[in-house]
């Protein structure tokens, strides 16, 4: 009996054994853990490190060379028979030649991808992709806003319900496995993957990649279903504040804050989430390479948290350390480093060598056949966890709500709640029927910057090609007020065919001279669709062209009502005194104009909130968390003046309403409290407009004393309500005393004796520790 023949023997009869086994560990089930041994126990070396490897598709698509395959795509046999049949590759990832495919294609590429795997090694193949904001390389899925979008809706139940349809619609695609949910906490306005993030706050995080990650998996890690797919959350951990504000370049970050911020969102989501897989920050944390990195690897995750799903690499990272961080002397050290800091799966994606270069490594006494054996059990384990030896392709046929009406209203509503109007003088918005607007600037009649990168392609530049059933910003403010109300004129756009900050040579007089005779000039400005390093910057001010452009119109004399749309805060701070009104898209996905349209005619009531602090001044970027030292209140006396004042555009969680609310009554059960205790803490919230309205209430704490210095503030709950007009509920939100703790100089988690102070709106209440306590694990 061969080695194939006896792991698909096995499998059947563990199968028909162990329907309801009991459970190891803490999320181990016992019966997917003897069939791993069952497995394991017929393969070869060389197929233990296939497994570990995976590469992207055009290694084994017709034609063309490694890095592009031939259209129509197809799998080449022949070199599918290298990768699996050589190498016993373990799993393959992305898209041929940076391109959406049908799910025709996808299903037929996969289907012969996995007859060639069982047929060779009886395992089947683990295919991953990047499912952004739905299912981003699936022609016809189901576009969301993107992260930062979904996070500034605050609301959890759109958060799960957006990434159960991307599950729904990637598993539809026959690809069981996702690249998401992206925890970089987007500290720095500069960063260029800022809107793949779900902002600058800890707890906004992981609350929301935790409702990403149970919505993407299911309830059940060990029995991800057909409706379902396995998350991967990115990129452990610190990627996303790099000193320079460039892209995988990097970090210095205080190692308190590193276990507090940084490490807490992924916690939350191994720990209650149970995410089945992570990948690791491509840059350097303290000088460590993170690829490298056994504490943060193998002590945190594994040890500490007795993480027993995958870790992959981001793409080409082992080679990286050789060719960029310069810590191996050649390829063959690199994959040493990587394997033994604790990387269980290299995405490589090129470089068919890791295979042979691995088995040499191990032969050679440099990596035990231990951490091979872990490192296998682990990729195996997400594979039985998804039953995939089971079921490893499947007919697009079973999934009917593909594409259908309501995963694309769920995609509406998520738009419609992340909108977040920051200026509102005069009340000039909701906007009424028949009045005349010209629509303009390079963000109003484009589908790619609405979605932004991760659409369609890598850097969104092909989502005219795929989205034009959908509406930019002109067609659906056109639809809504009637296009005889509605003139366009650009004035400034962009070179589509260029890097996204190419701009063509304006022609802003244009736009002027189509102001006369309106009555509102809707100004729709930002950036262009980026991803990654080729998102860097060098200024953060929005650009020359468009700040022009908005000056001029401003002198006309019309009303200005400014539209942003864009993945970071460019700054607007020489145009946004005159302009009556802003709103900030962010990018609001293929609904996202239809949103706007309805928030500007009253429709819909904005709800969003600002998930980041939206800065004034690039040398003044700062976060709502900052310390008391960084932005003080008056002067010092005597002779010298430390003090620092730093100024913001709007606040983090700010974002206004066509109604307005009323606090009252805040109370507090337990003013007295030590550790394990739960504050009960509730307000009353009233609608005190005239329209139907949305608020989030969200509670915020500041340690008033510290025996090291606090941050001024932290959110620690938050919920979202729909109040009537003149309507009152009584909102309460439960606080775990543990929640106020924070980790020390010394690495601790700490809860210290003293004085608190609690936020809701604009009412505040002290509650008092009565009791230190000082954690001896590392978590808490």
């Amino acid at each position: 009996m061969n080695t194939k023949h006896a792991i698909l023997l096995f499998s059947v009869m563990f199968l028909l054994i162990g329907c309801n086994q009991k459970k190891t560990g803490d999320n181990l089930d016992s019966l997917i853990e003897r069939r791993i041994d069952s497995v394991m126990s017929k393969m070869s070396l060389e197929e233990k490190v296939g497994q570990m490897a995976q590469f992207t598709i055009d290694v084994i698509g017709k034609g063309g060379n490694l890095y592009r395959s031939d259209e129509p795509f197809e799998v080449d046999p022949a070199k599918l028979d290298t990768v699996i049949g050589k190498y016993k590759v373990g799993s393959i990832l992305n898209t041929a030649n940076n391109r959406a495919r049908t799910i025709q294609v996808w299903e037929t590429t996969i289907r012969t991808i996995q007859e060639r795997a069982i047929q060779e090694t009886g395992i089947p193949v683990l295919y991953g992709i990047d499912s952004n904001h739905g299912g981003s390389y699936t022609v016809g899925a189901t576009l969301f806003p993107q992260a930062i979008g979904m996070a500034a809706t605050f609301n959890l139940d759109l958060m799960k319900k957006g990434s159960q349809v991307s599950a729904y619609e990637t598993r539809a695609s026959n690809i069981p496995w996702t690249f998401n949910p992206t925890m970089d906490l987007g500290r720095d306005a500069r960063w260029p993957r800022q809107w793949e993030s779900y902002g600058e706050d800890a707890y906004l995080n992981a609350v929301m990649g935790n409702a990403s990650v149970i919505g993407f998996q299911g309830d059940d890690i060990n029995k991800i279903g057909d409706l379902n797919i396995a998350a991967c959350v990115k990129h452990y951990m610190g990627y996303g504040v790099p000193v320079s504000g460039k892209d995988r370049t990097p970090a210095i970050i205080a190692e308190n804050d590193l276990r507090e911020k940084f490490f807490e969102p992924f916690r939350m989501t191994i720990v209650d989430g149970k995410a089945v897989s992570l990948m690791v920050n491509s840059g350097i944390i303290n000088g460590v390479s993170t690829h490298a990195d056994y504490r943060l690897l193998t002590v945190w995750l594994k040890e500490e948290l007795n993480f027993d799903g995958v870790i992959v690499t981001d793409w080409a990272d082992v080679q990286n350390l050789l060719s960029r961080d310069r810590i191996a002397r050649d390829y063959k050290e690199a994959v040493k480093i990587a394997v033994n800091a604790g990387i269980d799966m290299v995405m490589e994606p090129y470089n068919l060598n890791f295979c042979p270069t691995l088995v040499e490594l191990v032969n050679d006494g440099e990596v035990s056949k231990s951490r091979i054996d872990d490192a296998v059990r682990r990729v195996l384990r997400l594979k039985f966890r998804l039953g995939l030896f089971e079921k490893p392709y499947w007919s697009i046929d079973e999934y009917p709500d593909f594409g259908s009406e309501k995963h694309e209203a769920a995609a509406k509503a998520a738009a419609d709640e992340s909108i977040t109007l920051l200026k509102n003088e005069d009340n000039i918005l909701p906007l009424k029927q028949g009045v005349r607007i010209l629509v303009t600037g390079p963000n109003a009649n484009s589908m790619r910057t609405l979605n932004g990168g991760w659409s369609y392609s890598w850097q969104g530049e092909k989502v005219e090609e795929f989205a034009e059933q959908y509406n930019t910003i002109l067609e659906a403010i056109s639809n809504k007020f009637g296009e005889k109300n509605v003139r366009f004129a650009e004035g400034v756009s962009y070179n589509m065919a260029g890097q996204y900050f190419e701009e063509n040579p304006p022609q802003i007089q244009q736009a002027v001279a189509a102001a006369a005779g309106v009555d509102y000039i809707l100004l729709c400005v930002g950036e262009n669709s980026y991803c990654e390093t080729p998102g860097n910057l060098d200024e953060l001010t929005l650009s020359e062209n468009q700040t022009n452009l908005a000056k001029a119109l401003v002198k006309t004399g019309k009303p200005v009502i400014l539209v942003l749309n864009e993945g970071r805060p460019r700054l607007i701070r020489e145009i946004e005194p005159d302009v009556k009104a802003v709103l900030q898209l962010y990018l609001p996905g293929n609904h996202g104009a239809d949103a706007l349209a309805d928030i500007l005619s009253g429709d819909v009531n904005p709800s969003g909130k600002l998930p980041y602090t939206y800065p004034k001044f690039e040398q003044s970027l700062l976060t709502y968390d900052h310390k008391p030292s960084q932005n003080i209140d008056g002067k010092m006396e005597g002779a010298y003046d430390y003090g620092a004042q730093t100024s913001v555009q709007y606040p983090f969680g700010f974002g206004l309403s066509y109604t307005t609310f009323e606090y009252s009554n805040l109370s507090v059960d337990n003013t007295d409290f030590v550790s394990g205790d739960i504050l009960s803490v509730k307000v009353d919230v009233k609608n005190t407009g005239s329209v139907t309205g949305k608020e989030v209430v969200m509670l915020f704490s500041s340690d008033l004393v510290a025996s090291i210095t606090p941050d001024v503030r932290r959110l620690r709950k938050f919920l979202k309500i729909e109040l009537q007009p003149g309507e009152s509920k009584t909102v309460e939100l439960k606080l775990p005393a543990d929640d106020l703790a924070f980790v020390n100089e010394k690495g601790k988690w700490t809860l210290e004796e003293g004085e608190f102070k609690l936020q809701v709106g604009n009412l505040v209440s002290n509650v008092n520790c009565t009791k230190t306590k000082i954690w001896d694990t590392p978590n808490k």
